[in-house]
């Protein structure tokens, strides 16, 4: 189970507190079992400070407690406090990655459900698609749903989320997939042909919502499997 430290305290020295975290991230390179370290400062309090510490377990940020320079710069970190920071442990029960939620579901709905017109509920008026396979390497979304039903309609391709990163506003997907070649596309007649391959798709998003994507997928691979190209 995920936890989650939450350290509370005041200083007027973050700049140097900054400089002892960049510190404590070099010196525990290798061994710290951390894996994401977030500071906020209080809009309404300025002195008022909070660090969040990420960790794959409660076992695991106890490894990270014992290590001998989480100590030391714990001890450094008192002296620029004004007073005893504080503790909060908690075990993580609901982790909500709405932006990698919003992408999975234009998997579902728009290219696994062969649906263009969920483009209209997943994405931004002024989405843009980047993608070398197309027609052009910058859509908008009404191009972007032409293209992309014209190619659901040939080719019925099915597509498994092999793996999903999320950072910020951006997310990454590796991705494989299948499908048969049952229509007319660009000009090549339907060959009957199955394919499978691989991709990638990095989004991003923006209130909730698809912006901007950019596609990388194997079209050469594509077309040797459907018999248009020698291997």
């Amino acid at each position: 189970m995920t936890f989650v430290q939450v350290i509370d305290f005041r200083t007027d020295r973050l700049d140097e507190v900054n400089r002892l975290m960049e510190s404590w991230a070099d010196a525990t390179k290798g061994k710290r079992t951390a894996t994401h370290a977030m500071v906020g400062q209080d809009r309404s309090d300025r002195n008022h400070v909070v660090e969040i510490v990420e960790f794959p377990s409660y076992e695991e940020a106890m490894k990270n407690s014992n290590l001998p320079e989480t100590d030391r710069i714990f001890q450094e970190l008192v002296a620029l406090c004004g007073g005893m920071p504080t503790f909060t442990d908690l075990d993580v029960v609901r982790d909500e990655q709405l932006n990698k939620e919003v992408v999975q579901r234009l998997v579902d709905l728009y290219i696994n459900g062969g649906n263009a017109d969920a483009l209209d509920r997943l994405c931004t008026a002024d989405y843009r698609e980047h993608d070398p396979a197309n027609s052009s390497y910058d859509l908008g979304l009404a191009e972007a749903k032409s293209e992309a039903q014209a190619f659901f309609d040939a080719f019925h391709p099915r597509v498994v989320v092999e793996s999903m990163i999320c950072e910020g506003d951006t997310v990454a997907v590796r991705f494989s997939g299948k499908g048969r070649h049952v229509g007319e596309f660009r000009g090549l007649e339907a060959t009957g042909r199955e394919f499978s391959g691989t991709g990638h798709c990095t989004f991003r998003c923006e209130g909730g919502k698809i912006a901007e994507s950019w596609w990388n997928t194997d079209d050469l691979g594509l077309m040797q499997q459907l018999g248009v190209m020698e291997g």
